[in-house]
């Protein structure tokens, strides 16, 4: 069993960065729901899109949300979990979505339309570390030009 570490807030920035895939926890009327998204960061925030009628676009704007990301490597038995809390709007200024496209566009695995941008800018970011010490190349969770980029 390895040990746990809480993690900096860099090491958690640097984290978000590494990942593509994350989960979106957010409160409803029928209660929570935890969808995975395929996301992005841009300067202090999490872009991912999503159908305007989803439940994320018809309750995640405007209300506090939750993201997670995870990373677990079998091989040697090391992981952390990365989790950001914060406001979730919809980004609606046309500028500024070009600004994403040209930064880090979040790339939907769904089919469908997901023309709707959603960004949490994180007002809390925590992580943990399970097992000894990342190495950051070694253990990298995903190779972005691998990932689309």
């Amino acid at each position: 069993m390895g040990e746990s570490y809480e993690l900096g807030t860099e090491e958690c920035v640097q984290l978000l960065h590494a990942g593509v895939i994350g989960r979106v926890a957010i409160s409803t009327p029928d209660g929570p729901h935890v969808v995975p998204v395929n996301y992005s960061v841009v300067d202090d925030r999490i872009i991912f899109r999503t159908t305007p009628y989803s439940v994320v676009g018809t309750y995640g704007t405007n209300t506090q949300m939750a993201f997670e990301v995870d990373h677990v490597d079998y091989e040697y038995w090391t992981g952390s979990s990365i989790l950001a809390r914060g406001r979730g709007e919809a980004v609606s200024d046309p500028a500024e979505v070009q600004r994403i496209k040209e930064t880090w566009p979040p790339h939907p695995w769904a089919s469908g339309q997901r023309n709707l941008y959603i960004a949490i800018r994180w007002s809390e970011l925590t992580g943990r570390r399970l097992g000894p010490v990342v190495d950051a190349i070694r253990d990298r969770p995903v190779d972005r030009k691998s990932a689309g980029r």
